[in-house]
């Protein structure tokens, strides 16, 4: 692949992607992040699904959002969300993918939620 017109996220997304991968036992956390909103998914790379998302532009979250200030907060509650969502379905163990995003702000907020909700990575 040439690498010359990509940016430097894309590079650096691409250098994560081939050390890490996600199973069904344990899979791939990946946070993407716009200038509004944050999404989250867990995807299991071996069969190519997503198994669980989350958006900050859910229903379920609108009504805690209003309550929490600014988009860190928001991204905190779309990572407990999350963690809820996979001890629904019983994955207790992920692998985090920052996606080529400095492990700061919004995203580190994602992390810490889902810590605190209690997945492990």
């Amino acid at each position: 692949m040439n690498t010359k017109y990509l940016d430097r996220r894309t590079k650096i997304k691409f250098k994560i992607r081939k050390k890490i991968k996600g199973t069904a036992e344990r899979p791939r956390l990946v946070v993407f992040r716009s200038l509004k909103n944050i999404y989250a998914q867990l995807i299991d790379d071996v069969n190519g699904r997503t198994l669980i998302s989350a958006s900050s532009l859910e229903k379920e979250l609108s009504s805690k959002m209003k309550v929490v200030k600014g988009k860190t907060g928001q991204s905190k509650l779309l990572g407990v969300l999350l963690a809820e969502r996979a001890k629904e379905v019983k994955i207790g163990k992920v692998v985090f993918d920052r996606n080529g995003y400095l492990f700061h702000g919004r995203v580190k907020a994602v992390a810490d939620g889902a810590r605190e909700s209690g997945l492990i990575f």
